[in-house]
């Protein structure tokens, strides 16, 4: 059999390395299980990734460049609060479409971002996105403008879309009897009540079909 060459390695690292973390989950990720998947030496990964944090750091890394990606492919809109609306319903969208990548970049300890900058330049990408949206847009503001003002509201807005999806991944939307319409609107309500508090118009967002209705799998692929 033919040696496959390097970069046909490493991709199959990776790739392994994925499906490794959608069946079993990451604490059970391993460059020898990788190894052993892809067919080469225990030592081969090795020669990509000096250890099991770089290969996840590599993953998550472009989990974040894919998660950027996704929120500029939005239609772009030439009102500021339209625009921020459409990328908020991305970002729900991106969490239901893909849940398993989604938790590796919010909800799992991440390898030391000392050792990884490039997982750190692409989740800092992905936020920046957000930010740089709203520098400029008229805001109500709660403090004298600052430097760090549009990274404030960012995060408040982050943390409120990343609570909403993770709420509506979970097992409480069983519990608490939501049907379809009562997820749209709980969207509604929180874009209206974010565009409240930013802004101080209340305008909803239009949310025309289900959102995070997919029932939660344990692992669920990409």
């Amino acid at each position: 059999m033919t040696a496959r060459a390097r970069p046909e390695v490493r991709e199959a690292c990776l790739v392994e390395a994925f499906k490794i973390i959608e069946e079993t989950g990451v604490e059970n990720l391993s460059l020898r299980d990788v190894a052993r998947r892809v067919g080469v030496s225990h030592q081969a990964p090795y020669k990509h990734f000096p250890s099991r944090d770089h290969i996840l750091a590599e993953i998550v890394a472009r989990c974040f460049d894919e998660f950027a990606i996704f929120l500029d492919a939005r239609q772009p809109s030439d009102r500021p609060h339209d625009d921020l609306r459409a990328m908020g319903l991305l970002y729900l969208d991106y969490a239901q479409s893909h849940p398993l990548k989604y938790r590796l970049m919010f909800n799992t300890p991440l390898p030391d971002p000392r050792q990884h900058p490039r997982m750190m330049r692409n989740a800092h990408h992905a936020f920046s996105i957000l930010r740089n949206r709203l520098q400029g847009m008229p805001l109500r503001q709660t403090e004298p403008p600052s430097a760090k003002t549009a990274d404030l509201d960012a995060m408040f807005i982050w943390s409120t879309l990343h609570g909403l999806s993770s709420i509506l991944q979970s097992d409480m939307r069983t519990a608490l009897k939501m049907s379809d319409l009562d997820q749209r609107r709980t969207v509604q309500r929180c874009f209206a009540r974010l565009s409240l508090a930013l802004t101080g118009d209340e305008s909803p967002a239009i949310v025309k079909r289900p959102i995070l209705t997919s029932k939660r799998k344990p692992r669920s692929s990409s």
